[in-house]
C-alpha cells in the first residue's frame, strides 16, 4: 500500500507537469525580456528637431494633397514693367495681351542673336540662313544684292566686333500682326573689294560704330514663335 501511494502521487505529479507545460509553453532562446510597467516609454520623435538633408523624403504624415496642389499651380511670372520702355511701352503691352508668352527682355535677346546671324550671313552670301530669318520681301532684296555682288566679282569683308546696345524704339499691334522696331548700336569692320582685291568701299582695318534700325514682325496667332526681319533703315 505504501508503494501504491507513491505511484499514485508520481502519476499526479507527471500529470500536473504536462498541464503546466501546455499552458506556459517552452523557452526557445528568442523570448522577449519581461516588460517593466514602471519603466519610461519611448516618446514619439519631435519632427521639428529632425535635420533633413536635401533630397530626403518628408515625414509620412505630410499630406500628399499639399504637394499635388503645389505642383498643379503654374509658376508665377514677374510683372512686366512696360513703362520702362518709354513710348514703346503701350505697344509692347498690347502685343503681350495678344500673346501672353511675349516678353520684351526675352524678345530683345532673340533680336540681338538674329542681328548677329543676319549680318554674318549677308557678308558670306548665305541665302539659306537668311531665308529663315527674313520676311519674303526683305529676303528678295538681300538675295538681289548678294547676286549682284557675285556677278561683279565683288567680295564683302565684314566682321561684327560686337553689339554695344539693343533697345526698342517702337512697337505696335496691327490686328494680330505685331511689329517691334529695335535700334542696334554695334562695332563692325566693313569693306567691299573688287575682282582684283582692291578696296572700293569701306576700310578693312578700321572698326566703325554702326547704327541699324530694324523692324521685326510676327503674327500673334501663329504657332510659329519666330520673328522675321520686315524692314531695315538707317538713322536720319
Amino acid at each position: 500500500m505504501h508503494y501504491f501511494d507513491i505511484l499514485i502521487f508520481g502519476l499526479i505529479a507527471v500529470f500536473l507537469a504536462l498541464r503546466l507545460r501546455s499552458v506556459l509553453g517552452q523557452r526557445n532562446g528568442e523570448e522577449k525580456p519581461p516588460t517593466d510597467p514602471y519603466s519610461p516609454r519611448p516618446s514619439e520623435p519631435d519632427e521639428s528637431k529632425v535635420v533633413r538633408f536635401p533630397g530626403q523624403s518628408q515625414p509620412s504624415d505630410v499630406r500628399e494633397a499639399e504637394f499635388e496642389e503645389a505642383a498643379a499651380k503654374p509658376p508665377t511670372k514677374p510683372a512686366i514693367d512696360f513703362e520702362a520702355f518709354g513710348a514703346a511701352g503701350l505697344g509692347l503691352e498690347a502685343i503681350h495681351k495678344a500673346d501672353p508668352n511675349f516678353e520684351p527682355k526675352s524678345f530683345l535677346e532673340g533680336a540681338k542673336g538674329a542681328f548677329e546671324m543676319i549680318v554674318t550671313a549677308y557678308a558670306k552670301g548665305d541665302g539659306k540662313t537668311l531665308k529663315t530669318l527674313l520676311a519674303p520681301h526683305v529676303f528678295k532684296d538681300f538675295s538681289t544684292a548678294i547676286e549682284t555682288r557675285a556677278k561683279e566679282g565683288q567680295t564683302l569683308v565684314s566682321e561684327l566686333v560686337g553689339v554695344i546696345s539693343s533697345n526698342v524704339d517702337n512697337a505696335r499691334l496691327d490686328g494680330t500682326q505685331a511689329h517691334v522696331t529695335v535700334r542696334f548700336v554695334s562695332e563692325q569692320v566693313n569693306a567691299l573689294k573688287d575682282k582684283a582685291g582692291a578696296v572700293i568701299d569701306g576700310d578693312p582695318t578700321k572698326v566703325e560704330r554702326v547704327v541699324d534700325i530694324w523692324t521685326f514682325t510676327r503674327d500673334t496667332r501663329s504657332r510659329d514663335p519666330n520673328w522675321f526681319l520686315a524692314e531695315t533703315q538707317s538713322p536720319e
